[in-house]
């Protein structure tokens, strides 16, 4: 079942910037790449998913299709098994963005604001216009925002310029929700005090980058 927190509107695309790199050839890998993506958007994620083992089992070095399994796993709550392929992912293709703008939006959907906000600054690194990630880490720094405007006014709480700037961020950012039982991708949510960054899927249009 697809995730209806905010932090699911901008996980990058189920599509990987990365050339196609299998026995199988790129338009036979192009159609089974759209055909994963098509089930999973279809309502079908546990026939995408099945797709996705048996095409990984015969090309298992593919980031691609990698990738998209790790959205599909997202999608569909299993936020751990998602986190450990995109930790994968990193680790074999260090140059590709999108993945570590998806382990943001898993940390962020738990709170973890902080190491969201590293993994988004990873990404932004390698690919400064990634305009998804951007979004995401405005994101995550008017939640931060929050949290210390919240904290100021535990602190002194007949300040009504406190209470303006957190009733703005409120107005701004989406409520957050919590994530189902296994949740994620992109998206649980954010801790109870600030709400979670966008997740959408849609691919980003950076060229492909050389065998990650």
């Amino acid at each position: 079942m697809k995730h209806s927190s905010p932090w699911a509107r901008k996980l990058a695309a189920a599509t990987l910037v990365v050339a196609a790199c299998c026995a199988a050839g790129p338009v036979r890998a192009a159609d089974e790449y759209t055909e994963v993506t098509r089930l999973l958007h279809a309502g079908q994620a546990s026939v995408a998913l099945a797709r996705a083992d048996q095409y990984i089992a015969s090309n298992p070095s593919d980031p691609q299709m990698r990738f998209i399994k790790s959205v599909v796993l997202a999608e569909t709550g299993q936020s751990a098994q998602a986190e450990a392929l995109l930790r994968q992912l990193i680790q074999d293709y260090p140059e590709l963005p999108e993945p570590y703008n998806n382990l943001a939006v898993l940390y962020a959907a738990r709170g973890e604001l902080g190491n969201a906000r590293e993994a988004l600054d990873n990404a932004l690194r390698i690919n400064p216009g990634y305009a998804t990630a951007l979004e995401n880490l405005g994101d995550v720094h008017a939640r931060l925002a929050r949290q210390s405007y919240a904290s100021a006014r535990a602190l002194n709480a007949g300040s009504a310029a406190l209470g303006a700037k957190i009733d703005a961020l409120d107005k701004l950012l989406p409520p957050p929700t919590m994530p189902a039982t296994n949740e994620t991708t992109a998206a649980p949510p954010p801790a109870a005090a600030a709400s979670a960054p966008a997740s959408e899927f849609t691919p980003p249009s950076a060229p492909p980058p050389s065998r990650q």
